[in-house]
């Protein structure tokens, strides 16, 4: 029973999922101390006791949901795609959409006073969740290997992908709870650094992931301590820099 389970795991197609649950819930974390006082109320006033961390992985719970919407419509929403060499403005989005298109119709939503609170407490965590997903470099794509999640890799010896790797890899690697990453980072987070990331413009990280997910790709399959001493510093930037936009998207 066990093979035949696995044999059928194997077989199901990768989902290309963003940062992991550690990794969105401490950009959520960030996020939270640098709200203004009105985009502070305006979120209580939606999501009550929840905090924007726990807010940040809703959109990837959903997708477990059988409706239409999150199984057809919503999936696309979580990646663009950008070929090397161009800017998110050269190519546009598909027919469908993508995390940009989506960012823009969420925006739409939370800024209608006359949009129903359900329709807008959607759009806030969904909201989140996206800005999170734009700074994860694997996130904006180029066409060719979903992401890296065709990309494989042996991780410290395991099979894997380059995407998992950037999702959760060198995150879960480091034994923290998302509240450890939180405080060290945002202890990290001087006037300086907040004033110079405090960019809302959606363009600007897909430029920076884009930048940076050319230049990650490893020359062998087999990765592990080398990979992560060059490449985790710039988890805690990404990390960092998303939940200091997550704040100033909504303020």
């Amino acid at each position: 029973m066990r093979v035949c389970l696995a044999l059928l795991l194997s077989l199901l197609p990768a989902v290309a999922l963003p940062w992991g649950a550690v990794g969105h819930r401490v950009t959520g974390a960030l996020a939270e101390p640098l709200l203004d006082e009105r985009a502070r109320a305006a979120v209580t006033d939606l999501l009550g006791v929840e905090t924007l961390a726990e807010a940040s992985t809703w959109a990837d719970e959903m997708r477990s949901n059988p409706a239409p919407f999150w199984q057809q419509t919503a999936g696309p929403w979580h990646y663009v795609t950008v070929p090397a060499g161009q800017l998110y403005r050269d190519v546009g989005a598909p027919e469908e959409g993508d995390a940009f298109t989506a960012l823009e119709r969420f925006r739409a939503v939370l800024r209608d006073p006359e949009a129903p609170a359900e329709e807008r407490r959607l759009a806030l965590r969904f909201a989140v969740h996206l800005v999170g997903d734009l700074h994860q470099p694997l996130h904006a794509g180029n066409g060719t290997d979903r992401g890296g999640n065709d990309f494989e890799v042996r991780w410290f010896r395991s099979p894997s992908n380059l995407h998992r790797v950037w999702d959760s890899g060198m995150i879960d690697g480091q034994k923290l709870s998302f509240t450890e990453w939180a405080a060290w980072l945002g202890a990290r987070l001087t006037p300086e650094r907040i004033a110079a990331w405090s960019d809302a413009d959606a363009e600007t990280w897909i430029a920076e992931s884009t930048a940076l997910r050319d230049r990650i790709y490893p020359e062998g399959s087999d990765i592990g301590w080398s990979y992560q001493y060059e490449h985790l510093p710039e988890v805690r930037t990404r990390l960092s820099q998303a939940g200091v936009r997550i704040a100033a998207w909504l303020n």
